[in-house]
């Protein structure tokens, strides 16, 4: 299955339908476009929101081993159990907006209690991702066989919510260690300088910051050799990482609406791209985050995110937020009054 191409005559029709509504030309500002892309996605003149669905992949790094998180690795298992206990700001965010919300487990390092969870698929592809950055054995985060079964558990997730009559899916994650993670791949991928790709995460102070940094600038000069984007993702990316990838292609595919979240969600987005470049269409940019590489990266993309909050949270919080813009936009397009319907006289040409 090939992702689809918009239809230049369906743009057309929709743009001429969002000027014509009774507001000044561009008066509704990033909504307008927004709007547009939609109906594109959709490929309709009058698109319907169903069933949003958030997924959130939970995995671990090896990378974690060389202390460039302020938290333990133990803290990825105890987020998923509070994810399935319904008590993470996901949780919240989801229940409020009328997600459908669902946890997987791609490669968590500690044992998780299973049995009869709802909302848990436990699909783990292995114990966590190897350590990239050992400088005694150089060794990528994980095998291709690996990385392909997390990019095919990411597109198996989005075809079940698909066929649920999803058609708006945002993609989350859970990983201590994975802002390390998305950095090396920013940075390979962008060909940019580590200093621009790496942040705090989950809250480094300045020690900890240059200590990441050290870390991650050997572990690209490791691994200078590797560049095609899957072997990229193979090298330095994390389970989770691999699968929103997957889950990604697989979510244009289907013509379905994608919302990115942060830093971490749109390294996996640029992988993606990278590989297949029209899934960026498909996209709808959540927020920009604190993390410090996220504006940049979202630069490279040509993103330009809905919402400026100064989250740095992960789990897929920032796209879940700006989903009340995402139905403005539906609701404008398919319900504001045009001159025409309104008996509004348009702007003269003077």
């Amino acid at each position: 299955m090939q992702i689809p191409s918009f239809d230049p005559a369906l743009r057309t029709r929709l743009q001429t339908a969002v000027d014509s509504k009774t507001k000044p030309l561009g008066a509704l500002g990033r909504l307008e476009p927004l709007a547009v892309q939609i109906g594109l996605i959709q490929n309709t003149d009058a698109p319907v929101l169903t069933r949003p669905a958030m997924v959130v992949f939970a995995a671990d790094h090896g990378v974690a081993h060389a202390g460039v998180s302020a938290y333990p690795q133990a803290v990825t298992a105890q987020m998923v159990l509070n994810f399935i206990a319904g008590g993470a700001a996901i949780n919240v965010f989801s229940r409020q907006h009328g997600f459908a919300l669902e946890v997987v487990n791609a490669g968590v390092a500690a044992p998780l209690w299973t049995a009869d969870t709802p909302g848990l698929v436990d699909a783990p592809v292995g114990s966590g991702t190897r350590n990239f950055a050992d400088e005694h054995v150089h060794q990528a985060a994980m095998t291709a066989d690996e990385r392909d079964r997390a990019m095919a558990l990411g597109a198996q997730r989005v075809a079940h919510h698909a066929s649920l009559g999803t058609n708006v899916i945002a993609l989350g994650e859970m990983g201590i260690a994975n802002t390390a993670s998305a950095a090396c791949l920013m940075a390979r991928l962008c060909d940019l300088p580590v200093a621009q790709c790496v942040g705090r995460g989950t809250g480094l102070d300045d020690e900890g910051l240059a200590h990441k940094r050290a870390v991650l600038e050997a572990a690209l000069a490791i691994h200078i050799d590797v560049r095609d984007p899957l072997d990229v993702l193979a090298c330095f990316g994390g389970f989770e990482v691999a699968a929103i990838a997957g889950a990604v292609i697989e979510a244009a595919k289907r013509r379905m609406v994608i919302l990115v979240d942060g830093f971490i969600a749109t390294a996996a987005v640029l992988v993606a791209a990278r590989v297949a470049p029209d899934v960026l269409h498909y996209c709808v940019f959540g927020h920009v985050s604190d993390e410090r590489g996220h504006r940049a990266l979202l630069e490279v993309l040509d993103a330009r995110p809905l919402l400026s909050l100064s989250l740095r949270l992960g789990e897929g919080s920032g796209a879940v937020l700006a989903y009340p813009l995402v139905v403005s936009a539906v609701a404008f397009l398919r319900e504001m009054a045009t001159f025409a319907s309104a008996g509004v006289s348009e702007r003269s040409g003077s």
